[in-house]
């Protein structure tokens, strides 16, 4: 096994696949010969992580709206979130390019390390098969999901929960300050949320918007709300 089929834990039987994931489109453009690139695994590869991330949100987050999904996926394959998986597996190590573009920095550029890591989860889903890919995928994302699961909504959780719940009933969510507590430069806030006289939810803070905020968030990971 290569290092980096040692660090993913998976032996590619056709290891053309491998080397086409790894080759940049520089490569070519740099020897002026035909070569293959990673460019269309990179598209393959993109396709899958979508799918398997769609349907691990959809199955995590039932209560969760086709928008609200999207935001969290997005956030799963955005080029940020690659990147990380890509340096993690160290495969800037193993990506062939021009000579130009590794003086330049492409080892290390976001935009390469994301593509190369689509392109090697197309190259393993074309090598063995999806549950194969969704099982190294999740572990390799396990702390981003982690993530989602603890603070699923990344801006504004009273707008959100507004959103979902008026949805239901015209009723909004009415927040109220239970506790205030501290000197004047220290004070300390909670806050609980309720909607039609169900506590959906509790959160502190050093300013009553903080534990407003805090609450709202708390109520979005309990869904409370919802028919028992």
């Amino acid at each position: 096994m290569t290092p980096l089929e040692q660090r993913i834990r998976y032996k590619f039987r056709n290891s053309l696949l491998l080397a086409e994931a790894l080759t940049h489109p520089s490569l070519g453009h740099e020897t002026q010969r035909h070569h293959f690139d990673n460019q269309r695994l990179e598209f393959l590869g993109d396709a899958v992580l979508q799918l398997i991330f769609t349907k691990y949100l959809f199955d995590l987050f039932p209560s969760f709206s086709e928008g609200q999904l999207t935001k969290l996926r997005s956030r799963l394959v955005s080029r940020e979130g690659l990147t990380v998986h890509a340096v993690a597996i160290g495969i800037g190590n193993h990506i062939m390019m021009g000579k130009g573009e590794e003086s330049s920095g492409g080892r290390t550029r976001p935009s390469t390390l994301a593509d190369a890591f689509e392109a090697l989860i197309g190259a393993m889903y074309l090598d063995g098969n999806l549950e194969t890919v969704r099982a190294f995928v999740l572990e390799e994302a396990k702390a981003c999901v982690e993530a989602l699961k603890t603070e699923p909504m990344d801006v504004n959780p009273k707008g959100k929960l507004q959103e979902i719940l008026q949805a239901i009933s015209p009723r909004s969510p009415h927040y109220t300050i239970t506790l205030q507590s501290g000197p004047e430069h220290r004070k300390h806030f909670v806050a609980q949320v309720t909607w039609e006289g169900k506590k959906l939810g509790e959160g502190e803070g050093r300013s009553k918007k903080e534990a407003e905020i805090a609450a709202a968030a708390a109520a979005l990971r309990q869904t409370l709300w919802l028919p028992e």
